[in-house]
């Protein structure tokens, strides 16, 4: 039974008890866009625009089968787009990108993630969310797992990095072949990827060269994991057990969500965490310069993101406070200060199912609402984020106030996805 592999296709995307933080008062927040299709990651351009990535509905054409072998196919279309906000206005300026998704639309994979480097030339993230060997086999010529650098004046688009395919020759973390590239970071002529479905940490020249895995994520082993009850519905019937089958220790996939760079010059990873999605068994991984992960912080439910901004404070985001099959899929952003205190600024009250966020030059926080479910995507302004201190030291993080280090301005840019 590979329960693994069920997060693949979710992330293509209770209120746990985090020992050590405080419920804020709510944030405040604005709609500044809304009907988008399972949207992802955001960045600000160099003209001062939002720029969102959607990854589409998938389409009618080829499938390939979901990355358990059980369940609906997921389907290719041309449904991916990249979408800009700006002026009280939002446009897709970017369409017919690939895309992946099960027959209602729902588990996308295609566009995950934009960024842009000093220049202000734009790299998209292309998801895949499936096992990388039947890609081209049944697909054809697409650019599902791929890095692209597109053309937004000219509506084109050329690829960059196959990812999916180095996967597939090398499989870094030694199980199961899956790929699914989610979060993108710009760190000098390098750019930096988090695949979830391989459980790596990837990078590649800008100009395509020397791609290779730095870090690899190992597995969690679950001690009485909570699974769902047996018979739910699901569209992977092979994560759920039977009772006669339920095991009082679980390996369960790491599945790395997004990557950012510190304020001491080092990666840091959030984690999704695969099935069970166990709550309070997320953590944050810091790889620095010996490239070997090391957990920063723990006690988390389900990242999806995360930014530091340029005090040093860490914003984490919760795609669900409870596991996922729970079906309750309020979300949470949490500050983790530079001396280890977290504050919850805003939790629920219309924040779910939380995939990306990025922090603007206005010092708000820009938040994709929705991204699991096509035609009902938001991007969200939070505002009021520096009204809520609530000083408590957090267990299980270290603190960046200890590195002694000056903060360094990261590439991820005015986006950070």
């Amino acid at each position: 039974m590979k329960l693994k592999q069920f997060t693949i296709t979710l992330l293509t995307f209770c209120v746990a008890t985090f020992s050590g933080i405080k419920a804020a008062k709510a944030a405040s927040f604005s709609v500044i866009a809304e009907g988008l299709d399972n949207a992802g990651g955001l960045s600000f351009g160099a003209d001062g625009n939002l720029y969102v990535t959607e990854a589409g509905t998938g389409g009618s054409s080829a499938c390939v089968p979901p990355p358990s072998g059980q369940g609906d196919d997921l389907c290719y279309g041309t449904t991916g787009a990249v979408t800009r906000i700006g002026n009280g206005k939002q446009e897709r300026i970017l369409t017919g990108l690939p895309s992946l998704a099960l027959p209602d639309g729902t588990g996308a994979a295609g566009p995950r993630d934009i960024q842009f480097d000093a220049a202000g030339k734009p790299y998209v993230l292309i998801g895949y969310a499936a096992n990388p060997a039947f890609r081209d086999r049944n697909l054809g010529d697409t650019d599902l797992g791929k890095i692209i650098t597109p053309d937004f004046n000219a509506k084109l688009w050329t690829s960059v990095a196959d990812l999916a395919n180095y996967e597939l020759a090398n499989n870094p973390d030694g199980s199961d072949v899956g790929s699914n590239p989610l979060g993108l970071l710009i760190d000098g002529d390098n750019l930096v990827v988090v695949d979830a479905g391989a459980n790596d940490l990837l990078k590649v020249k800008t100009d395509g060269s020397n791609l290779q895995a730095i870090a690899t994520f190992p597995q969690e082993i679950l001690t009485n994991p909570v699974f769902p009850p047996a018979g739910s519905p699901s569209n992977e019937p092979a994560q759920v057990p039977s009772q006669s089958e339920t095991p009082l220790e679980f390996a369960a996939q790491s599945v790395p969500s997004s990557v950012t760079k510190g304020p001491d010059g080092a990666y840091y990873v959030s984690q999704f965490t695969g099935f069970p999605f166990p709550e309070g068994g997320a953590k944050i991984y810091r790889v620095g310069a010996d490239e070997k992960p090391t957990v920063y912080a723990d006690g988390f439910t389900q990242l999806t993101d995360l930014e530091f901004d340029t005090a040093g404070n860490l914003y984490v985001l919760q795609y669900a406070n409870q596991s996922a099959w729970k079906g309750n899929l309020d979300s949470s952003l949490i500050q983790i200060a530079a001396d280890g205190t977290r504050t919850t600024i805003l939790s629920g009250n219309g924040l779910e199912s939380a995939s990306a966020l990025t922090i603007g030059s206005d010092g708000a926080i820009y938040i994709t609402n929705r991204g699991d479910r096509p035609g009902q995507g938001q991007i969200l302004r939070i505002e009021n984020i520096r009204s809520v201190p609530e000083p408590n030291v957090a267990l299980g993080a270290l603190t960046l106030g200890t590195l002694g280090l000056a903060y360094l301005r990261k590439n991820r840019v005015t986006k950070p996805h």
